[in-house]
């Protein structure tokens, strides 16, 4: 049901909004601000829009390599600190909260975030945290200190290891009892959800995230290229690596998954099994899975007085269940994965592979999205000349970093969501729909492809001009009519607490505060598009009267 979606976007979106910005950086041989500038002085804001969008990420993301390094340091205990639960404070049984939940997820909420019950509850700093968000920046700023010659040379490591992880445990997957479960899970289309606009949207930002759209992170690293390097073939061989590759990750995912789901399903099986010998003094072996409803059903019709007081303790198991309770973003990389983990042989080898993987892919984004802060800042005569490449950096990451602390904050986890949901989605299907729009309609498509002719030596595909003039802005505007559709039948947003004394997430509305940061999130980036063409207006009409006074 998603992957319908998904190839549709990656051919009507995707591969022909990755070629446009490739082409653009590398024709006009600027950042995404000087690009769009040159393009039309009326687009400036689309540059500034992308430049504040990758601003807001790296304020947020970087926060997942901060626990990513938490999660590595604690991988070479033995066993591992998800593994079980804590002890009480009286060491006379394990902390209730936990048993309440999971150990992993006790660990993920309590002693990775200690997380507070609800937004308004704020709480202080968790100094673990900053440390290790403090570590992570320090990291990204070693990596672009000298620009984009020491990038590359780090994205060959931070590219090229994670695909070595995930071979490893594909193979691991594979073997695990209960893969084949997950799998056949995953590759089960369910048709219905192509009638789900979340689907849909999902689907764009899957592709938007996943291949940088809308960043500006494209446009600056293609500026660098030859003007002759043929960037339509490397959009066509990045977008079908980056989809091959995001088929491979979730088949691994879902044998993990799988594996995970099996596990907790016949454990759960057992306990009911050994519940029921117990209460009812029935030989070993009289009972299995096999035969567990049909005995049941036996105990129910002859001790009814006794089953039913025994009831409440007999948990309804079921595979299917397990597998439908899916998580994505930071539960399960943090919560799913690691509960596989503690569960696997040499759980400690695969604990540090997995979380030196998620560094590396999260170090290898953030510097894509520094990159994109970084170009139209070092491309302006003002501040280049004025200061080193490295101050500009060290300023930028210095900056981030501090304002990250809010992520390490007991309620940090909510304006994380916050962030993660609404501080890009609208604004790059807002950035990319207008950079189509200026690319064929302003700029002028004829023009455009006489411009990647002299690049490339070829004429532009009939596909790629109907995919920019009409295909793409079409599904963008759809797209757009979707979110804010979902948006208005939702009503008031909601997001997902932690309520430690039921040991479960819980539905509540944002408060006032919250609503307001997430418009000014939304109207910080879009609104940058119709004032930068306000100012240019002012400036030229300024400009004229000027000097039509001096005449």
């Amino acid at each position: 049901g998603f992957l319908i979606p998904y190839f549709i976007m990656l051919i009507v979106e995707g591969m022909p909004l990755l070629y446009l910005e490739l082409a653009v950086g590398q024709r006009m041989r600027q950042g995404s601000i000087g690009a769009w500038k040159i393009i039309s002085p009326y687009l400036c804001g689309v540059g500034v829009a992308s430049v504040v969008v990758s601003f807001f990420l790296s304020m947020y993301y970087n926060v997942i390599n901060a626990w990513a390094f938490w999660y590595l340091f604690h991988s070479f205990q033995d066993p591992l600190p998800w593994a079980t639960c804590p002890l009480n404070s009286n060491r006379t049984g394990y902390e209730e909260e936990c048993e309440k939940t999971s150990s992993t997820q006790y660990f993920w909420y309590r002693q990775t975030l200690n997380i507070s019950p609800s937004l308004e509850v704020s709480g202080a700093v968790q100094w673990e945290q900053a440390l290790c968000l403090t570590l992570a920046w320090l990291v990204v700023y070693l990596c672009i200190l000298r620009g984009t010659e020491s990038t590359g040379k780090v994205v060959y490591v931070t590219a090229s290891l994670p695909y070595c992880v995930l071979i490893i445990y594909l193979i691991r997957g594979l073997t695990l009892h209960g893969a084949v479960n997950g799998l056949i899970y995953m590759f089960t289309p369910k048709l219905e959800q192509l009638s789900n606009p979340k689907t849909w949207i999902s689907a764009a930002t899957q592709i938007f995230f996943s291949l940088g759209l809308g960043f500006g992170s494209l446009i600056a690293f293609a500026s660098y290229n030859e003007p002759s390097n043929n960037c339509e073939r490397h959009a066509i061989i990045v977008s079908l690596i980056n989809s091959a590759t995001s088929i491979f990750a979730s088949i691994v995912t879902f044998s993990i998954y799988g594996f995970k789901a099996t596990f907790n399903y016949e454990s759960c099986i057992n306990k009911v099994i050994l519940l029921l010998l117990n209460a009812f003094d029935l030989e070993e072996g009289s009972l299995t899975a096999d035969n567990l409803n049909e005995m049941k059903d036996y105990l129910m019709a002859t001790h009814p007085q006794e089953y039913a007081q025994l009831l409440p303790q007999l948990k309804n198991c079921s595979l299917e269940a397990e597998l439908d309770t899916a998580v994505q973003g930071t539960g399960l990389a943090f919560i799913v994965y690691s509960e596989a983990i503690k569960n696997m042989e040499v759980s400690q080898l695969y604990s540090v592979l997995y979380f030196v993987m998620l560094l590396m892919l999260g170090i290898g984004s953030m510097l894509g999205n520094t990159a994109a802060i970084l170009t139209p800042l070092t491309d302006s005569k003002v501040i280049a000349t004025r200061f080193p490449k490295e101050v500009i950096s060290g300023v930028v990451c210095f900056i981030n970093c501090i304002i990250g602390l809010i992520f390490t904050m007991e309620a940090g986890n909510y304006w994380f969501d916050i962030f993660n949901d609404y501080a890009a989605t609208l604004s790059l299907l807002l950035i990319v729909l207008v950079e189509t729009i200026a690319v064929c309609y302003i700029y002028g498509l004829r023009r455009f492809e006489k411009d990647l002719h002299t690049m490339i030596g070829r004429k532009l595909n009939w596909y790629w001009k109907v995919m920019w003039a009409f295909a793409s802005p079409l599904l963008i505007i759809s797209l757009f009519i979707f979110y804010l559709t979902d948006y208005i039948l939702t009503g008031t947003l909601q997001y997902q607490a932690w309520d430690g004394t039921q040991g479960q997430l819980v539905t509540k509305d944002y408060p006032g505060y919250a609503l307001a940061v997430i418009g000014l999130l939304v109207a910080s980036s879009t609104m940058c598009i119709p004032l930068g063409a306000l100012v240019t207006f002012v400036r030229k009409r300024l400009k004229r009267e000027s000097v039509s006074t001096v005449a």
